[in-house]
């Protein structure tokens, strides 16, 4: 081993450490009573429930998380790059394909390994906690599925990076970056009406108060959109949920069936005002935004080092190939990944409270939103007490407590 390599595991090892820390401290926080604000929403019985399911799930989480860190040293230090490689050297196929089933090997070999732990996910702990409605041939189904799609879009946007690098000046990074932003805006487009018919069944919602009060709502908000949608989400689970999908009027709302079963007209258009107000505020072209940001940043990375011998040498490789590269270079890039998703979680949080607002603002129904969040959290057993060091780190959305508590503000502030 090289000092390269010593630094490389070192630093798998500290974001290992550093998630498995977030993991333990948020365990570690949860309180036995139940507050104020979920009193005859929760019952002891059900409250205990929701923590042991996080208890459950946290450490699932950390020996699973346990056994990729103990894969990935052991394929690093063994050389199991350098193997593989010349295996599919051996083959004698050009860069580019060469390449690919480098890629795709090590893709598929670590989608092979997760199978037992999301079986156990599902069948077992999904299942235990009353979730569970999907049997074995929807997750194989799902499973082949979900290949099939991140091999074909993997694919293009590796080969289309790889042939770059290979083929153009040192300003590859930023052809790159071009064309994979207006693939991924593409991937948009189509993805509504052919990626996600694949796992899902999307109908049009039936004639009624609920597709009358939400269109309402919508026109006096002026929000154009392609349509409304109702998702067999029971099909897999008994959790809910709600969101938008595609871009400018083309705009799709969709909603789970299951969400429709457990909640009232108001708790539905109120949570809708919420997912609109995402899109009135900008904050969905500020997500794309910084989400191309990200990837100029990783592309920049890659052309920094993707010649450089030494990220070779790190993992132990004979040769250069550039397509071992890109993927190298992923390991330099994931301690600044930490970083952007630290940055965007927390722009991300701030967006839920504005989205919030404005549904309370334009609806004017306060405690029906209320209502709403307590009765998703609820069915879904969410953690009402997250460690504040796991916010920081991988919420996207506040604690339901502190947006009950924001909301409760507004309405008092507004006098609605």
């Amino acid at each position: 081993m090289n000092i390269y390599t010593f630094l490389i595991l070192s630093l798998i090892i500290t974001i290992y450490s550093i998630q498995t820390i977030a993991d333990l401290l948020n365990i570690k926080n949860i309180s036995t009573s139940i507050p104020l604000e979920f009193e005859g929403y929760y019952d002891k019985e059900k409250y205990v429930k929701s923590q042991e399911y996080l208890k459950e799930k946290t450490k699932f989480s950390i020996v699973s998380s346990t056994f990729f860190l103990a894969v990935q040293i052991i394929f690093i230090t063994l050389g199991g790059f350098n193997y593989l490689d010349t295996r599919v050297v051996s083959f004698g196929f050009g860069s580019i394909l060469t390449g690919l089933i480098f890629a795709g090997t090590l893709f598929f070999t670590f989608e092979i390994l997760k199978i037992p732990f999301s079986l156990y996910s599902v069948f077992v702990i999904e299942e235990r906690f009353g979730f569970n409605r999907m049997n074995i041939k929807t997750f194989i189904t799902d499973s082949l599925k979900s290949w099939f799609v991140t091999a074909i879009i993997g694919s293009i946007i590796f080969v289309a990076t790889l042939w770059l690098f290979i083929n153009t000046c040192k300003y590859a990074w930023l052809y790159a970056f071009t064309v994979i932003v207006v693939f991924e805006i593409f991937i948009t487009f189509v993805a509504p009406v052919v990626i996600m018919p694949l796992f899902n069944k999307y109908t049009t919602l039936e004639n009624g108060e609920l597709k009358d009060t939400i269109e309402k709502y919508a026109k006096k908000e002026n929000f154009k959109m392609k349509g409304l949608f109702r998702m067999d989400g029971s099909k897999r689970s008994t959790k809910s949920n709600a969101f938008f999908t595609g871009i400018g009027k083309f705009r799709r709302i969709v909603l789970f069936d299951t969400l429709i079963q457990k909640h009232s007209v108001d708790e539905l258009t109120s949570i809708l005002a919420h997912e609109m107000g995402h899109f009135k505020l900008g904050h969905i072209l500020k997500h794309m935004i910084f989400s191309f940001v990200s990837t100029l940043i990783m592309l920049f990375i890659l052309s920094l080092f993707i010649n450089e011998v030494w990220l070779y040498d790190a993992f132990l490789m004979n040769t250069q190939p550039m397509y071992a590269g890109i993927i190298f270079s992923s390991f330099l890039y994931e301690p600044i990944s930490i970083i952007i998703s630290i940055i965007s979680n927390y722009f991300s949080r701030k967006h839920e409270y504005e989205a919030d607002a404005y549904a309370v603002k334009t609806y004017r129904k306060p405690e029906v939103m209320i209502n709403a969040l307590k009765k998703l959290s609820v069915d879904n057993l969410s953690n009402l007490y997250p460690h504040k060091f796991k916010v920081f780190l991988e919420y996207s959305h506040p604690p339901v407590l502190e947006r009950i508590k924001a909301i409760n503000k507004i309405s008092l502030s507004t006098k609605i």
